[in-house]
């Protein structure tokens, strides 16, 4: 039997579970692995399918994380995963030094549906990876340095996303960074007005700020961003990793605002979940960089023939199970089955917000957050609270969530608060 069958094969909980955690402590990272289990959130994924994971034990959750993301189409969607297996049937990944065919038939197809005038592609592996692609653009392009980025903004770890990704914790224990990044106060034009200087290449954001707290950028103020972008020769970047692909109710979130920036960035559920890919589309203009320069920006396993073919299927599944307005429909669900649970319980709901099927609870204190994660675990759900900010639980499901099951989560969102209150009251009992 081989190394695969005898993994597949394996069906005693208890053994791979035991497996596992001695793994993660003898091998991956023993801290992970505690810090999950504190937060009652060490589970082991087994079965996964559509909104919904199994925990090998057979015990079934509404995933509400999906990787911040990824599985806008599903947990282990067989239609995906059947367009792999013919491509496997095929292709290996095809060397990056090249013509591949799928290349191109995938940035063709981005360029007809991403918004207004981006056109070109240039591929690789993971979200920071195509956020470094879109500065080095922008420098390239302008021939300046300077990336205004947004306080409490998330743009990956890697070398040129790191320093743009807007909290001290995540950059302290590398500087000194790649310099040349100005973080200002999102939302706020008279911020990014202020922070433009003669060498300022681009401005970076993310239409709905996701590790910051899911915190939607206002219509006018990105509005507002073209304009002075345009009006100061500055390209606009749009991080679209966590909400493009049909997240907030649109195809991307820029179509919210009627606002195309220069360059957008695409990732995490560009591929259902199965083949690493991501991306940066731009314009033509921004192309005129790659004439003099066309290996500067190179990834060995970007945009291969199976992350390629994988990633049409997923746009065709998408466009033809139209997700972005079902994540329209089902968001608008949640909102009003949240929304009175904050007249219910307005002592501990702050507030309900976001775009789609990319939504937060923001609750008074970050020991909550924590608190629900685990308690919403026990009542069948698995969220958890966004990393810039604990005070927010993201609900974040995939695309082909039911009515059912929205009402579920929601349910399950009434238990878990009706017990924190409970916790809260019998805390201050104590106190008094």
């Amino acid at each position: 039997m081989s190394v695969i069958d005898d993994i597949l094969s394996e069906k005693d909980p208890e053994k791979i579970r035991k497996e596992t955690e001695t793994n993660y402590r003898e091998y991956l990272n023993p801290f992970v692995l505690r810090m999950f289990k504190n937060a009652g959130l060490d589970i082991i994924e087994g079965r996964r399918e559509g909104a919904s994971v199994w925990d090998v034990t057979g015990d079934k959750y509404i995933d509400c994380v999906t990787g911040a993301g990824i599985f806008n189409v599903g947990r282990h969607n067989r239609e995906i995963t059947d367009a792999l297996k013919k491509a496997l049937d095929v292709y290996d990944m095809g060397g990056w030094i090249s013509i591949i065919r799928e290349r191109g038939l995938l940035a063709k197809k981005l360029a007809e549906i991403t918004p207004g005038n981006l056109k070109y592609s240039l591929f690789c592996c993971g979200g920071g990876e195509a956020v470094e692609v879109a500065v080095k653009l922008a420098r390239g392009h302008t021939g300046k340095t300077e990336i205004i980025c947004m306080e409490n903004g998330y743009h990956g770890v890697t070398g040129f996303a790191l320093p743009a990704t807007g909290r001290e914790v995540y950059k302290k224990p590398f500087a000194p960074l790649a310099p040349g990044y100005t973080h200002v106060t999102f939302n706020d034009i008279n911020a990014v007005k202020a922070a433009i200087t003669k060498d300022t290449a681009a401005v970076l954001l993310e239409p709905v700020q996701g590790e910051g707290g899911i915190r939607p950028a206002d219509d006018s103020y990105l509005s507002g961003l073209r304009k002075l972008c345009t009006d100061n020769e500055i390209l606009l970047i749009f991080d679209e990793v966590q909400t493009g692909f049909g997240r907030t109710g649109k195809m991307f979130c820029a179509e919210h605002s009627g606002v195309v920036p220069d360059i957008m960035v695409l990732a995490k559920s560009m591929s259902g979940g199965l083949y690493p890919i991501s991306c940066a589309v731009f314009t033509e203009e921004i192309s005129d960089f790659l004439i003099a320069h066309p290996f500067i920006i190179i990834n060995s396993f970007g945009g291969t023939s199976l992350a390629c073919l994988v990633a049409l299927a997923t746009i065709e599944f998408i466009e033809k199970n139209n997700l972005p307005e079902r994540a329209a429909k089902m968001g608008k669900r949640f909102m009003e089955g949240l929304s009175s649970l904050k007249i219910t319980y307005g002592e501990l709901v702050v507030d309900v917000r976001g775009k789609g099927l990319m939504l937060g609870i923001e609750f008074p204190e970050e020991s909550i957050g924590p608190r629900m994660a685990s308690l919403l675990k026990k009542n069948g759900v698995i969220s958890i609270y966004t990393f810039n900010n604990p005070r927010i639980i993201r609900i974040m499901p995939s695309l082909v969530i039911t009515e059912e099951e929205v009402d579920f989560v929601v349910e399950a969102f009434e238990k878990s608060l009706k017990e924190i209150r409970a916790q809260e009251s019998e805390r201050k009992s104590k106190k008094g």
